[in-house]
């Protein structure tokens, strides 16, 4: 059951908050979910590519290095695109409209798969 725009505190962001009307709180949490998992996902790049670095492993100095920027950076990059998707989620729930796609998903998983290549290169070539 939806109900009308709430007139209360403001809420931030006013640009997905000021759109459409309440929808189930169960599916703005479950945004909300994906949003955090998105978070989670930045944390464990940054992790990775700052272990990588700086635990001294016996890898090919270059692709070793290639591989760690290539997780911070990704890893960098992930939380703004979980902000731009959950608010433009946020907006399609309360307009009623079809959920937007992941636009960083399919990126994502090539880059994580270059970082693979790279780390078995440098393990190879050590």
């Amino acid at each position: 059951m939806r109900q009308g725009t709430t007139r209360g505190p403001r809420r931030f962001p006013a640009s997905v908050y000021t759109e459409g009307s309440e929808p189930d709180a169960r599916f703005s949490f479950a945004n909300e979910r994906t949003f955090l998992a998105w978070i989670r996902t930045s944390l464990a790049l940054i992790a990775g590519g700052v272990a990588l670095e700086s635990l001294g492993l016996r890898l090919q100095p270059d692709l070793r290095l290639a591989a760690s920027l290539l997780l911070i950076v990704s890893g960098v990059a992930v939380p703004v695109h979980a902000w731009f998707h959950w608010a433009r989620s946020e907006r399609a729930l309360r307009r009623e409209e079809p959920l937007p796609s992941p636009f960083l998903s399919v990126p994502l998983g090539i880059v994580v798969a270059v970082i693979g290549v790279l780390v078995a290169l440098a393990v190879l070539l050590r």
